[in-house]
């Protein structure tokens, strides 16, 4: 079960204040933080273009598929987290309105488009064969 991070976010005095208010703007779409998954869950994160499906494995790694090219089945990946298309990066983290980015064993850094949608996958307890989502 996923429960919300405690952590609420403090502009920073060294940022600009526009990098405070994605930071702030990231908290407000929500999303999930690796760090509050547990292990094995599984995330569906529907993009622009294409929908992921993703395990968290801990510690950064988690198995990632859904891409046509770039990973129409699953493949472990080192996922970095969400960024608002600059260099800044909010690691660990899977954010609405936000790409995801990871590095893949053989492609390199992907980025996708942005995630417009977050949705946590629990298997039914009365079936092993159906899926539940609900949005992270």
């Amino acid at each position: 079960m996923m429960t919300p991070s405690s952590d609420i976010f403090m502009p920073h005095p060294n940022f600009d204040s526009a990098i405070n208010r994605a930071i702030i703007q990231s908290e407000v779409e929500g999303g999930v933080a690796l760090r509050d998954l547990a292990l094995h869950a599984v995330v569906e994160v529907e993009t622009k273009h294409n929908t992921y499906r993703i395990e968290n494995l801990g510690d950064g790694t988690v198995m990632i598929s859904g891409h046509p090219d770039i990973c129409p089945e699953p493949v472990m990946v080192n996922l970095h987290g969400s960024t608002w298309g600059t260099p800044m990066i909010k690691t660990g983290f899977i954010g609405r309105g936000m790409g995801l980015e990871f590095l893949h064993p053989t492609r390199g850094i992907v980025r996708t488009s942005r995630i417009r949608e977050v949705r946590e996958l629990t298997p039914q307890r009365h079936s092993n064969s159906q899926i539940t989502s609900r949005p992270c």
